[in-house]
């Protein structure tokens, strides 16, 4: 039961981030005034809103321990400000289906990191599927790739935030152990607010009123803020707590296949059946990585001592 709960809101995760790529181009196209700082403050600020009383009410609102007060400062300074700020501007300069594609790549880089962080061993069939679900998502570009102007910029933010989503996954396993993933997340998202907020006043307060603040604008924030900036986080938390690091990150790489879903359900893209095969192959590589016809040992490595 604990196995599919964990798939369950790991997947769930997954799908909300592939939606959000889509979400965030539609608000760089439909409001003209609207910022990167401000778009992922105004989600911040609705996921926090959401959160803090949820859990306060419910009393499952932990406090940080003062020894684990650094490690949840750096995991906001990751995730969610620099990592945002490189994959929102991402974002803005190329699709929304190309940037879900580069994202995808996360988990090639995490084992080794694990390997290198923790010496956590890397399976065989990890790496094969990564490879193939990687081979996979970049069959759906179908050569859409562009290496000139604005998209080559895009693809240097993207690259950012992979190296970003990295180094959160790393730091992540330090505090997973100990508090709920969705204490995790929602700390996560005040602390990043509070990063974000001077920046807003400082270099976007002038667009702020420029803003329409239409329904549609506010339901997209909405959507952002609340399933993907706080649900898509704590099952994500949740899977690493129970799968390992490693393994968890591997779901990453059907997010593009969410992407596209979406993408063509709005109209941003057409439907091929090449993509379809991407698609398949996506799928059959996160079923290879993730190993399922073996018992999962050592899911995550032991949080350290306090103060390490």
């Amino acid at each position: 039961m604990n196995k599919t709960l964990t798939y369950t809101l790991i997947t769930a995760s997954v799908v909300f981030w592939g939606v959000s790529f889509i979400l965030t181009k539609e608000l760089f196209l439909s409001e003209e005034h609207i910022t990167v700082t401000i778009l992922i403050a105004l989600r911040l600020a609705i996921a926090s809103a959401v959160m803090l009383p949820a859990l306060a009410l419910t009393r499952h609102l932990q406090r940080i321990r003062k020894e684990d007060l650094k490690w949840f400062l750096l995991l906001a300074l990751c995730e969610p400000f620099i990592y945002h700020l490189c994959e929102t501007n991402g974002v803005r300069l190329v699709s929304g289906s190309l940037a879900s594609v580069v994202i995808a790549t996360i988990p090639l880089f995490v084992p080794f990191g694990m390997w290198a962080a923790y010496r956590q061993r890397i399976k065989p069939s990890l790496i094969i599927g990564v490879l193939l679900s990687l081979a996979g998502v970049f069959l759906m570009l179908n050569g859409e790739i562009g290496f000139q102007g604005s998209a080559l910029q895009g693809l240097l933010f993207l690259t950012g935030a992979v190296v970003i989503a990295v180094v959160y996954t790393l730091l992540l396993v330090k505090v997973v152990n100990r508090y709920h993933p969705l204490v995790v997340t929602t700390w996560q998202n005040v602390i990043g607010l509070a990063y974000f907020l001077p920046l807003v006043f400082i270099f976007d307060s002038q667009s702020l009123p420029l803003l329409s603040w239409s329904p549609k604008m506010l339901l997209l924030l909405l959507v952002l803020g609340i399933f993907c900036s706080t649900l898509a986080y704590a099952g994500y938390n949740y899977g690493v707590r129970n799968l390992g690091a490693s393994e968890a990150c591997i779901f990453n790489n059907a997010i593009p296949v969410f992407s596209l879903i979406t993408a063509v359900a709005i109209g941003q893209e057409d439907f091929s059946w090449l993509k379809v095969i991407g698609m398949a192959i996506v799928i059959a590589g996160v079923i290879l990585a993730q190993n399922p016809f073996k018992t999962l040992e050592n899911p995550a490595p032991p949080a350290p001592p306090a103060g390490d």
